[in-house]
């Protein structure tokens, strides 16, 4: 009656062991690190990288615990906080020898201290959140004046070359303010311009403006199309800071919209705030232009007469390159970089996609082009990198571009992944900047863990004073929910916050009473003449189902704070959710297993160890 068949036992035991397995990284806690990676999109981080700052430490005398390459760049973990300000400063100054235009990003970290058999395992610690890890909060505000103002300047353009498209004179196309004004010296020819403009250009709203010789049509963008540029400009944003993000290594960073035009990046671990806010505020554009290939001008510019309206740049070999001042097309019109290989060679080559506007500027820059090499920009901080410059081999319509020759696959995969980077849509400032320090952190972590152990043995001492051994048995598997719980939120690779603690708290209080409904229900049962085995099995099968009533609305209403809720409050409910569900395992499952294991293989029980039964109606208690 109370028997498990052997597997039921194994698949117990080896739930428990992998959750141990699990929960033991969170244990070993956290060493202080130093973070290498490339400040610049066409420099990488190799392992000639590595090299060079093991080289460095190792001449400087400085002891390290590991040096590693990972996606994120190298990072050095060290043995404790002075150590790792001792390394920085080194590093920084060998890899960034002019502070005006640093190569490298070093910045200051935080690594698992894991053994690496458990990370080898995929054992992982959980993810902390700020309040626990400490880091800095940041607050930006998108300047959506600025987006506004990019995207009017971005419609000027196509507007003109619209017109000269269509043969349409006009006496000039500029922005004024929020507006972009076309002016004409004939009412036929501003008619004619009106209709092209509205086929071609739906979200803008056209006014006729001005009489005699001043005739002016003033486009303004549609509210909807308003609404559209600020949304668009939030969301690209965000992608980028996501990517600049990775190179800090940061785990878990928090990147939310809050209201219109504000963003919240929390970044949890990150002790340089000077080395973050450098990175958020980067703002790179992607140009193409041509290259100058007249005759003597590029020995010209070596020797250091740069010919006018061009600038001196280096490839990625290490040649120099002189490129025209002109921009003939930014990233903006740029929406597909995909690497692949030439169709005809079968080298490697780069595809690239344009908008309808790009399609034709690029169509008929290449017509005028063909022979002549064009160069790929990527401009950051007023300065530029040549990402690539390939030669025009013949006119490129419909806005699919190849871009092939002297390239590896490696190299194929790094330049479409510069290009689809992007850029900011707008410009952010920081408005609002808050740190929280690793000590704080710790003291939260500790104040929870209190918490969170005072809990769980005040609920340990009133099971086993009532339950006895019953009580042992519930408390035992209390701890294998929280085993558990913990184990579960590290395999998902969770982020803990001071919310997730008090939902690790709360979650003990409502896991036992699933043990308290069992038990209650045993002793009813055995109030009614029941055996203990007849007891043992009545009380778990009759309380089963309440136990899964109560759970089951309880989860529900977890979901809803987990699909409505944001920030803390959703990390509160992942916590609550999560901890629903191992309580049901730990409180059936594995309480049941430890009965049975005592009790099932006993043919006769004289009594079983549950407190004391008040038998309704006779005013005492028989203890059993």
């Amino acid at each position: 009656m109370n028997r498990y068949p052997l597997w039921k036992y194994i698949t117990v035991v080896v739930a428990l062991l992998i959750g141990f397995i699990y929960t033991l990284p969170n244990f070993f806690g956290e060493s202080p690190a130093v973070q290498v990676s490339s400040a610049k999109a066409t420099l990488k981080v190799d392992t000639g990288t590595l090299d060079r700052v093991e080289g460095t430490l190792k001449t400087a005398g400085v002891p390290t615990s590991g040096i590693f390459l990972d996606a994120n760049g190298v990072k050095v973990r060290l043995e404790d906080t002075d150590t790792q300000l001792k390394a920085k400063d080194l590093l920084e100054k060998q890899f960034n020898p002019d502070p005006a235009d640093p190569q490298y990003v070093v910045a200051l970290n935080l690594l698992s201290s894991s053994p690496r058999w458990l990370t080898g395992l995929g054992a992982l610690p959980m993810y902390l959140g700020l309040d626990l890890r400490g880091g800095v909060h940041f607050l930006l505000q998108v300047d959506m004046k600025g987006a506004l103002t990019k995207r009017l300047d971005a419609i000027g353009a196509d507007l003109r070359s619209l017109l000269r498209d269509k043969n349409i004179r006009h006496g000039g196309v500029s922005r004024e303010g929020e507006r972009v004004v076309v002016r004409f010296r004939d009412e036929d020819t501003r008619a004619k311009a009106r209709n092209v403009m509205e086929d071609s250009q739906p979200d803008l709203a056209l006014v006729d403006q001005g009489d005699g010789g001043d005739l002016r049509l003033v486009a303004t963008l549609k509210p909807t199309a308003l609404k559209k540029i600020q949304e668009f400009a939030i969301k690209q944003n965000m992608g980028t800071l996501h990517n600049r993000i990775n190179e800090l290594g940061v785990a878990e960073p928090v990147i939310a919209q809050q209201g219109a035009d504000r963003i919240v990046v929390q970044l949890p671990g990150v002790q340089d705030t000077a080395k973050a806010k450098d990175i958020l505020g980067r703002t790179a554009t992607l140009e193409i232009r041509m290259v100058d290939d007249t005759p003597g001008a590029l020995d010209a510019a070596i020797a250091g007469q740069v010919p006018f309206g061009t600038e001196l740049y280096v490839e990625r070999g290490g040649q120099p390159l002189l490129v025209k001042k002109q921009v003939v097309l930014t990233g903006d019109r740029l929406t597909d970089a995909q690497p692949g290989f030439d169709n005809q060679t079968h080298e490697p080559a780069v595809h690239l996609t344009l908008d309808s506007t790009g399609a034709r500027i690029f169509r008929d820059i290449t017509r005028e082009n063909v022979g002549k090499r064009m160069a790929i920009l990527l401009i950051e901080k007023g300065k530029g990198e040549v990402v690539t410059a390939p030669v025009i081999r013949t006119e490129i319509g419909g806005g699919r571009v190849q871009i092939s020759g002297r390239m590896s696959t490696v190299e194929a995969n790094d330049t479409a992944l510069l290009l689809r980077a992007g850029s900011l849509a707008a410009p952010m400032d920081i408005i609002e900047e808050r740190t929280i320090g690793p000590s704080l952190g710790a003291d939260n972590i500790k104040k929870g863990f209190h918490s969170t152990m005072w809990g769980f043995a005040g609920i340990a001492a009133f099971m086993m004073f009532y339950y006895v051994m019953f009580g042992f048995i519930s408390v035992v598997a209390l701890a294998a929910n929280l085993l558990f719980l913990v184990a579960l939120l590290s395999l998902l690779q969770a982020t803990l916050t001071l919310p997730g603690i008090a939902a690790i708290a709360l979650t003990l209080g409502m896991a036992i009473d699933a043990n308290v409904l069992i038990n209650e229900r045993i002793r009813e049962e055995l109030r009614n003449g029941a055996s203990p085995q007849a007891a043992i099995h009545g009380g778990y099968e009759h309380a089963f189902g309440t136990i899964v009533d109560s759970n089951v609305t309880t989860l529900i209403a977890g979901v809803a704070l987990l699909v409505f809720g944001s920030g803390p409050v959703r990390g509160f409910a992942v916590v609550h959710c999560l901890g629903i569900l191992t309580s049901l395992f730990s409180a059936v499952v594995v309480s049941r297993s430890l009965v049975n294991l005592i009790y099932g293989r006993r043919r006769k029980i004289e009594s079983l160890s549950i407190g004391q039964i008040w038998k309704p109606g006779t005013g005492t208690a028989t203890n059993k």
